[in-house]
């Protein structure tokens, strides 16, 4: 048994402790040592080019290794984002910031009438992601690295995607007195699927509050992306193309997904793997 330093933290519940399952690796709190217990299997990493020692020393190469203190998953809804974002999470032993999506009382009302009641679901996000802004920056300096499931910039795009003029002018307003400064990311995980794609896996999951999505809300969602990302030039980012691959269950996508964040260090990069029945049999 190795010994991760540091508590198993979610933002969105800071007193409560993880307890992480993964293929490979299986975290559960220590209450002695107020850390977490890492037990390994011992399974070859093959997949990480180069890179012949197990998965769970992979990952410890890589937390040591790593340049980025604060990573975002972004994309559309449906896309995997928040799924990905624990497993790093998982993988480097670090605090999660999550968003929360199903917290909002307002938000199925919204797939349902979506104008009658998408201010009031918009301004609930911003307050939500305001907070949590404002304690991620207050407790900057005490966490080694951090994951996050989205960008302060998407409550903008998710605005400007729903509301009317109107509508948009009182958001615009209110966003203003709340003068955020969010940290800025050392890297940026865009993850892609098409609107079809996006429209299975949210019919899979099966969430009530989503049952009401449609397909040219989702089109519209995923071109808003397109053009954020098109411009967006804060930090590096890694646009990942998840239709066919499985980023968290599937170790080979996972592992050389990690060795292209080690990799990433500045300006745009693109990672788009074969799916497995494609890579001749691997």
């Amino acid at each position: 048994v190795e010994k991760a330093s540091g508590e198993c933290e979610t933002r969105r519940n800071p007193a409560k402790k993880r307890s992480l399952h993964g293929v490979n690796e299986h975290f559960e709190p220590d209450s002695n040592a107020g850390s977490c217990c890492m037990m390994v299997f011992q399974q070859p990493a093959s997949c990480a080019s180069g890179y012949n020692g197990t998965l769970f020393n992979f990952v410890i190469y890589l937390s040591m290794n790593n340049p980025h203190r604060f990573i975002v998953v972004e994309g559309p809804i449906g896309v995997g984002k928040t799924s990905l974002a624990r497993r790093i999470g998982k993988s480097f032993n670090c605090e999660l910031l999550l968003e929360g999506a199903g917290e909002n009382p307002f938000l199925e009302r919204f797939y349902r009438d979506p104008h009658g009641a998408a201010l009031p679901t918009q301004l609930y996000f911003l307050m939500q992601r305001s907070r949590q802004t404002q304690d991620l920056s207050q407790a900057e300096l005490f966490s080694p690295v951090r994951v996050a499931d989205y960008l302060l910039e998407k409550d903008r795009l998710f605005a400007e995607a729903t509301l009317n003029v109107n509508e948009l002018r009182l958001y615009e307003q209110i966003y203003e007195q709340l003068t955020l400064e969010a940290p800025v990311p050392d890297l940026v995980i865009y993850l892609q699927a098409p609107a079809d794609v996006l429209m299975k896996r949210i019919k899979k999951r099966g969430r009530d509050y989503e049952r009401h999505i449609n397909l040219a809300y989702l089109q519209r969602l995923s071109e808003a992306y397109a053009r954020l990302f098109h411009n967006y030039a804060a930090a590096p980012v890694l646009i990942v193309n998840a239709t066919e691959i499985d980023l968290v269950d599937n170790e080979q996508d996972y592992v050389r997904l990690l060795e292209q964040i080690r990799e990433t260090r500045g300006g745009r990069h693109y990672f788009n793997p074969l799916p497995l029945e494609l890579q001749g049999g691997v």
